[in-house]
């Protein structure tokens, strides 16, 4: 499939793929938070954590960069 393409053109194709993956994860984890119940108190601190993890992976998720 590649050797159809420029080295410009694969260049340009890899990296619309990247930014649709990127665009991708994104929403995803979007989703993904819409799915999970909002914790109204933070007080416990497992909660807390867990609040602290999930931001945390979405970071990393919509962050990624694919090669």
């Amino acid at each position: 499939m590649n050797s159809q393409f420029k080295p410009s053109e694969q260049q340009l194709f890899r990296e619309d793929i990247s930014e649709y993956v990127a665009q991708l994860q994104l929403h995803m984890a979007l989703q993904a938070r819409n799915l999970v119940p909002h914790l109204k108190e933070v007080n416990d601190p497992r909660k807390q954590l867990l609040q602290e993890t999930q931001a945390t992976i979405e970071k990393l998720v919509s962050r990624q960069i694919s090669k």
